[in-house]
């Protein structure tokens, strides 16, 4: 059997947080909002998307990724204990740096097997392709981190509408695309 094409997440399989997530929202909370300890905000952040994820799945649809990290952004500041009138001020701008960082390598960084599996793949003539309950920053990260050139095509569920693993509709984008 010939392989010829090879599908990928992004988060914990090609890249991953620079620093845990919740300490990325610490260190932007923390001007705005005051300290918030960490690990009050990871478990903020974990009930905070859980909930999110349940009510408004792939990212709401009509609602837009950058409404939905949002909510999610205040149910975590709230949750680890900020003061909710002092998280409505500062929202916009909480929110604005956050998607900033996670838009970027500022926020990501690669494993450090991803670009030579990839590269190996390409040498080996195997596609390669990622399939990611992500929301379209994430092209802005791959590209960023000098990946995005090696999977065709970026299958993201905000685009897609859909959340793996229900992914009726997403196996033709695979082999439609070149």
């Amino acid at each position: 059997m010939v392989i010829k094409l090879v599908t990928f997440d992004a988060l914990h399989t090609l890249i991953t947080p620079r620093s845990p997530v919740y300490v990325q929202y610490s260190d932007i909370f923390a001007p705005f909002l005051g300290l918030l300890t960490p690990r009050a905000i990871e478990r903020s952040f974990k009930a905070s998307l859980k909930q999110v994820q349940k009510d408004k799945p792939a990212y709401g649809a009509q609602l837009g990724a950058h409404e939905w990290w949002s909510e999610v952004i205040k149910g975590t500041a709230i949750g680890a204990g900020a003061n909710p009138q002092a998280v409505e001020t500062f929202l916009k701008e909480i929110v604005s740096q956050l998607m900033d960082r996670f838009s970027s390598s500022q926020g990501y960084r690669l494993f450090d097997d991803s670009l030579p599996v990839l590269r190996q793949f390409q040498d080996m003539n195997v596609r390669t392709a990622l399939i990611s309950n992500s929301d379209a920053r994430m092209r802005l990260v791959l590209a960023d981190l000098g990946i995005s050139s090696f999977l065709h095509p970026l299958v993201l569920s905000e685009e897609e509408g859909v959340e793996k693993p229900d992914c009726r509709d997403i196996s033709a984008d695979l082999w439609e695309s070149p």
